[in-house]
């Protein structure tokens, strides 16, 4: 037998490894040690060198240019990258926010290659002798290889299942069914708990990593697979109980913490994905977000396009008194690091509220993204870690799965109530009465104002409004939901919570929704918007593929 890979479908080792250069975290060494011990006289050097591949394929996933956060958070209704008059930007943006689709998009591609090529490095290592005499290193593969499969069925749902490194000369992989992919994802990780250790969550899967993809394939599995099954938020629950009774984590004293450059010492993260000075770079929101004038407010010298803008309907959501409002969003004057107004050529630096079209905005519309932590010089956010999995999340699949079931095991929508409102208090510490969130809130209508909105005069002159009103009212959960978006906004949440929440005619609200310059899909039994198109150089290369039903 040839060990051979088919470089369009799952990605060459080689170009894992060109990744993988200067982008070696130093990691707890325990899993490398323990191989060298085995068989081999590996050195750490030589170990971390192998494993590499496995985890820059998940930096890659998450912050390559069009990556992870980008796909599931900017065809949703929270923010959105418009066309900048007199700049540019745009065009793939505008088909994501739009929920026009095609097989071409960048951001398709970059979520089916690297995500393959992190499965390529899982079980090219799998299959080495050395490394199946270490029961730790075989179980963070597999939890890998399990949280990349994850990732791909949620955007992609119809892919092809591989699990060795071996094969014929001229072999290609065929699709195999999403009950197929569901049912492996669930077994690798059921056989594999308790054995990933519970600490170290940067970079390594812990056992609260395997407890989180098991709670998150639960949750979601009515969205993903419609067939009424509602067993699965039960299952969820169990798991992230273990989370919740370990004792291991807690909620960090403040919202901020968990999007410093370093977040290793909260204690709200699960899973983290380290992006180190040293080592890696990627995340590159500052980059994306910010005026080229605004930089000054941090002594940013790093590259900006001011293209990302939030949402005004989100906005104008949030309580005021909400400190992840500030926290996560700046409009208004811009100063500088001393405290100055910031003056551009075409006046002071004041981001708006308002945006005109995805079409079309000015270069001071919109809010700015300030979550992730900002650093001077060229840094801006590039290193910044990622939470990938939050004690916060845990807590809220909980809420969500008890109002779901209407209480389990013993356990009230009243314990639901109490799970969000813990949640919520750090955040409303002037004011901790507004923390409390009843079950008639949670379960009643969203506060977004749904309805498309577009403008399309031009700046300084009248206003030509394009406008429906649909609101929220009608959106099962709709509390609940608003919850999810002020919490976990721009951290690749966004598109797979809108998919789960429905409203009262059955439709999920990623399709049933209009928003600033979206328009709902009207037909209720219309749901291959769901998932993305397979990228046509996937298809091109490989004639077993077939493309998603509906494109």
């Amino acid at each position: 037998m040839k060990k051979f890979i088919n470089k369009t479908i799952l990605g060459s080792m080689a170009g894992a490894a060109l990744l993988s250069i200067g982008a070696c975290t130093n990691l707890d060494e325990t899993i490398y040690s323990q191989i060298a011990s085995e068989k081999y006289e590996f050195t750490a050097e030589d170990a971390a060198s192998m494993f590499s591949p496995v985890y820059s394929n998940l930096r890659s996933t998450y912050w390559s240019w069009n990556g992870l956060n980008d796909i599931q958070e900017e065809c949703s209704d929270l923010w959105c990258t418009p066309f900048r008059i007199g700049v540019g930007w745009g065009d793939l943006y505008i088909t994501l926010h739009q929920h026009t689709y095609v097989n071409t998009l960048d951001h398709v591609w970059t979520e089916w290659y690297f995500p393959y090529n992190g499965i390529t490095a899982c079980n090219k290592l799998l299959d080495d002798e050395g490394v199946q005499g270490s029961e730790t290193a075989v179980a963070q593969l597999r939890g890998y290889r399990a949280l990349y499969y994850y990732i791909l069925f949620d955007l992609f749902r119809n892919i092809p299942l591989d699990t060795t490194y071996d094969h014929p000369d001229g072999w290609q992989p065929s699709q195999a069914t999403p009950k197929e992919t569901w049912d492996f994802i669930i077994s690798e990780l059921n056989a594999i708990k308790g054995k990933c250790g519970d600490k170290n969550g940067f970079g390594q899967i812990n056992n609260g990593t395997v407890n989180m993809i098991l709670a998150k394939m639960y949750l979601n599995h009515e969205a993903w697979f419609r067939d009424g099954d509602t067993s699965y938020y039960g299952k969820a629950i169990d798991e992230v109980n273990e989370i919740i009774k370990s004792g291991i984590y807690s909620l960090a004293p403040k919202y901020s913490d968990n999007f410093k450059e370093d977040i290793s010492g909260s204690p709200e993260i699960i899973f983290g994905v380290p992006f180190q000075f040293k080592y890696a770079s990627g995340n590159y929101y500052a980059n994306k977000w910010m005026n080229n004038a605004g930089r000054a407010t941090w002594q940013f010298n790093g590259w900006a396009t001011g293209g990302s803008a939030c949402l005004t309907q989100f906005l104008d959501t949030y309580d005021e008194e909400d400190g992840r409002l500030a926290d996560t969003w700046i409009t208004g004057q811009q100063y500088d690091y001393k405290g100055d107004p910031i003056i551009t050529s075409d006046g002071p630096l004041v981001y708006t509220r308002t945006l005109h079209s995805i079409n079309g905005c000015y270069q001071m519309e919109g809010a700015r993204l300030v979550k992730y932590e900002i650093l001077s010089g060229n840094y801006g956010t590039a290193y910044d870690d990622i939470p990938f999995f939050r004690y916060a999340d845990a807590l809220l699949i909980k809420a969500e799965c008890l109002l779901r079931l209407g209480g389990y095991k013993g356990e009230s929508e009243q314990v639901a109530a109490d799970l969000v409102s813990q949640v919520r208090a750090r955040n409303f510490s002037a004011n901790p009465a507004k923390a409390i969130r009843t079950v008639a809130e949670l379960k009643g209508g969203s506060c977004y104002k749904y309805g498309y909105y577009e403008n399309t005069g031009v700046l300084g002159g009248e206003d030509v409004i394009k406008q429906t009103t649909e609101g929220g009212d009608d959106i099962i959960l709709g509390g609940l939901l608003d919850e999810l978006a002020w919490e976990f906004v721009a951290e690749h949440h966004r598109r797979q919570d809108l998919i789960r929440f429905t409203m009262k005619n059955g439709q999920n609200v990623y399709n049933g929704k209009s928003w600033f310059c979206k328009s709902a899909n009207t037909d209720v039994n219309d749901h291959h918007l769901d998932i993305f198109p397979i990228g046509y150089d996937f298809l091109d290369g490989n004639p077993n593929l077939k493309q998603n039903p509906g494109y």
